[in-house]
């Protein structure tokens, strides 16, 4: 179980706890168990870095920074996505959690904490509105034409496995499978989205935001749009010179407040959302018509991209 919890002295200071029973310590500890992964995670709580900072820090090879950061990943103390850099991609790190607390009676009260998690096909949205340029993939074919607003109506777009388009949003209903009685105390919605450019652009910023049940949720800059190698699970007859690729990134809504991976965004908290007001919990991604960057938007499928997922919802509660 974790909390974010704000210092509400300093709007800019927050702490990521994260509290474990003893029974869950051990793989904390195994992550921890060497001077050199703790001095790598005590510079990361200062800042993110790539792994070749971070060897040239510590006088080591890439290659042994690359294995003890796997293991900091491997306990969820630290994040890491891949990111354009000057020679292709690299990977930069950062730390989730700034305070572990240890409790003997953490394990009792996970039992009365519990969450839902909900996948959504990308194609299944219940409502749209978009600008071309604009499109439709399955992992086998283009659904309609390219640059046409209408090809969204057609059937085959359940189908889709990257959907892309310059400004405006699509908008997913996810059933409310909150059980009666029970109060939410964490919702997550897990995202691979990059920027919309022509063919492909890593430096191309975009502005792509998230609404919740109607509310702004907030807004994360997509630093480009990524192309000119293979996704992972992207189809071999989809050129690379097209987008091949985004980034993964969690959205999280609290009682403390929003966050995408861990960082802040808005002081919208789950209260504004009025989660247990409807039978169903609307989310709409996009790109607003006054975006500083109106660079558009990919939002890949499980069969497209670096990550084998859909939209994916998670509604933590208690009992």
């Amino acid at each position: 179980m974790s909390k974010l919890l704000v210092d509400q002295s300093n709007e800019e200071v927050v702490t990521r706890v994260l509290t474990i029973d003893l029974d869950n310590f051990v793989e904390i500890a195994k992550a921890l168990s060497t001077d050199l992964r703790v001095a790598i995670f005590k510079k990361l709580l200062e800042r993110p870095m790539n792994v070749v900072e971070i060897a040239e820090m510590f006088n080591i090879p890439p290659s042994t920074a690359a294995v003890n950061i796997k293991k900091l990943e491997d306990a969820n103390l630290i994040r890491t996505e891949m990111v354009p850099g000057t020679r292709g991609t690299q990977k930069i790190c950062a730390a989730v959690f700034s305070r572990i607390i240890v409790e003997t009676n953490a394990a009792e009260q996970a039992k009365h904490n519990d969450f839902i998690e909900i996948s959504m096909p990308i194609g299944h949205f219940f409502d749209f509105q978009v600008s071309p340029t604009c499109g439709i993939l399955s992992d086998s074919k283009i659904i309609g034409e390219l640059d046409d607003p209408s090809s969204f109506l057609e059937p085959e777009r359940t189908n889709a496995q990257l959907i892309w388009f310059r400004h405006g949003f699509v908008e997913y209903r996810f059933p409310n499978r909150l059980p009666h009685g029970a109060k939410v105390n964490n919702l997550e919605l897990l995202t691979e989205i990059c920027s919309e450019a022509p063919l492909h652009n890593p430096n191309w910023p975009s502005d792509i935001t998230l609404w919740i049940n109607g509310i702004e949720v907030g807004t994360w800059t997509c630093p480009g749009d990524f192309g000119g190698e293979r996704g992972v699970l992207t189809p071999s007859w989809w050129s690379e010179a097209n987008t091949q690729f985004g980034l993964l990134k969690t959205w999280r809504v609290t009682d403390q407040g929003s966050f995408i991976d861990g960082r802040p965004i808005s002081d919208v908290t789950l209260d504004d959302l009025s989660i247990d007001q409807a039978p169903f919990i609307t989310v709409r991604i996009g790109v607003k018509p006054d975006a500083v960057n109106d660079g558009g938007i990919n939002l890949f499928g499980r069969k497209f991209g670096n990550y084998e997922t859909d939209l994916v919802m998670r509604l933590g509660f208690v009992r």
